[in-house]
């Protein structure tokens, strides 16, 4: 592996697991269902690399989200059922970055990638339906929403409903640029 691309990793590695494990850990905690499983640097080497490996293999990626200098969170690209021309699109945040457009601006970015590079037909965001800050991105993008998926994740010691939102190319705002 290059020297630069070695040192990215390692940036982002450090940074990450800083962010879950120190800063916003708890806050996470309440809505991603991963972080228990995420005890060392190493955990989040093997996460960022399966993300690499998966977007080698265009099929899907982890992209972390930086604002100004700092780690701030993380953006998924879900597995992309190519046949369908569809994915699933999934984020978290860390805490003292809520409340500045970061991540909606920021999903904004990779979901127009997945219309216009991608050629894709549809992605969905889900977001459990008591995480209003998620719902929000989703609702502000003018995602529709589909409906409730019931007890589709389970967090830690209980499963959680997910609201299900869905855009399509054609609704995508930049499909009438094109």
């Amino acid at each position: 592996m290059p020297y630069v691309i070695r040192r990215l990793l390692s940036l982002w590695e450090e940074s990450f697991f800083s962010l879950q494990m120190d800063e916003s850990r708890a806050y996470l905690r309440e809505w991603l269902p991963f972080l228990d499983a995420n005890q060392s640097s190493e955990d989040t080497r093997a996460f960022i690399l399966s993300g690499l490996q998966r977007y080698a293999a265009q099929n899907g990626a982890e992209i972390g989200l930086w604002y100004r200098g700092d780690i701030a969170g993380a953006l998924g690209v879900h597995f992309i059922d190519w046949h369908n021309r569809a994915t699933s699109h999934g984020y978290g945040l860390g805490e003292r970055f809520q409340g500045k457009g970061i991540m909606t601006r920021s999903c904004q970015a990779v979901i127009d990638s997945l219309f216009r590079e991608y050629g894709l037909h549809r992605v969905e965001i889900h977001a459990a339906t008591g995480n209003h800050r998620s719902r929000a991105v989703a609702e502000r993008l003018g995602f529709q929403y589909e409906g409730c998926k019931r007890q589709a994740e389970w967090l830690y010691d209980h499963y959680v409903d997910h609201a299900v939102y869905s855009m399509l190319a054609a609704e995508w705002p930049s499909a009438q640029a094109r």
